[in-house]
């Protein structure tokens, strides 16, 4: 004889089903919402372990890929999932690298720091340091220190520093220093420092030292310095020195200085320019192209292919047309004069 349940007892049964299916159905809708609104969690006090966003304290984790704010200290094990995300308002400490969208503060990393916006404040870095944005403030490493965007401040790296907008401030590698855009104050390189912009301040190079626009300050090269643009100020090159527009200052180098235009006091083996208003020493020739001279010069060869207004010393003085004084072995006045060529002396007004 089977047994039969009450009709009653049924009925409970089948509501109690009901029920569990609904909070079954209720918990699975429920959590995307709840995934959704990780990265809006309140903010966790004091100590937080693990991959926990928006922290007031001390956080430790891993690695990251949900960072949102942190403000205090953000200590992690490797650089954050790409992409990276995330502010550290305080200490951002890698053991041994770190990283997040933006870090203001002191950032610090055994083997290194990243950022893929901005870094601001202190960075240390046992190897490389760099931002996708802007890095402002103090900056050390070992290898480089790179930024897609400006630096500000003082960047030194122990092979390289560069970036790729403008750089105010320090910027000094062992081997090279350079940025994209302008720099506004010094940069250092132990094999060479250069700007595709323009310079403002000093740039000294162990090789040599270029700049793609114009220069107002001092240039120092081993070997050799030049820009693209107008010099305004001290050039000094090992070997040459040169300019793409007007050289307005004092050049130094060992062989040879040229411009377009010069302006100041220039010497060198060579100089040449097509235009030049200057004191100039050129032990082997001094030279001016179909332009025009102004000032003193003292060469071996003095050969102005143009107009000479003032005084050329030398074994052998040329001048197209003269309105002043040659002296030397042979001085030559190639515009018709009474007396083209004279030993000694020669004079012109043109």
């Amino acid at each position: 004889m089977l047994f039969r349940q009450p009709p009653h007892a049924s009925r409970a049964r089948l509501t109690a089903v009901c029920l569990s299916l609904a909070t079954v159905l209720a918990t699975v809708l429920a959590t995307p919402t709840l995934r959704a609104q990780a990265s809006d969690k309140p903010p966790r006090p004091i100590i937080s372990i693990g991959d926990y966003p928006n922290v007031n304290g001390l956080r430790l984790n891993y690695r990251d890929s949900d960072l949102g704010t942190v403000n205090g200290a953000n200590v992690t094990l490797w650089t954050p999932y790409d992409p990276m995300s995330g502010t550290v308002n305080g200490l951002a400490l890698g053991l041994p690298a770190t990283g997040a969208a933006d870090i203001n503060g002191l950032a610090l990393g055994v083997l290194g720091v990243g950022a893929s916006h901005d870094v601001t404040g202190i960075t240390l870095a046992g190897i490389g340091a760099g931002a996708g944005g802007r890095l402002k403030g103090i900056a050390f490493a070992p290898i480089g220190l790179g930024a897609g965007g400006s630096l500000d401040g003082i960047m030194v790296g122990g092979i390289g520093v560069g970036g790729g907008g403008n750089a105010r401030g320090l910027i000094a590698g062992g081997i090279g220093a350079g940025v994209g855009g302008d720099i506004d104050g010094i940069a250092l390189g132990g094999i060479g420092a250069g700007v595709g912009g323009h310079l403002t301040g000093l740039a000294i190079g162990g090789i040599g030292v270029g700049a793609g626009g114009s220069v107002k300050g001092v240039l120092v090269g081993g070997v050799g310095v030049g820009a693209g643009g107008r010099i305004d100020g001290i050039v000094i090159g090992g070997i040459g020195a040169g300019s793409g527009d007007e050289i307005k200052g004092i050049g130094l180098a060992g062989v040879g200085i040229g411009a377009p235009r010069l302006q100041g006091g220039f010497a060198a083996l060579f100089v040449g320019a097509k235009d030049a208003k200057a004191i100039v020493l050129a032990p082997a020739q001094f030279r001016i192209e179909n332009g025009s001279f102004s000032g003193v010069s003292l060469s071996a060869s003095n050969y102005v292919k143009g107009a000479q207004n003032g005084i050329t010393i030398g074994l052998l003085n040329y001048a197209r047309s003269l309105s002043g004084v040659q002296v030397g072995i042979i001085n030559i006045i190639a515009n018709g004069s009474s007396h083209p060529v004279l030993p000694l002396f020669n004079w012109g007004t043109h």
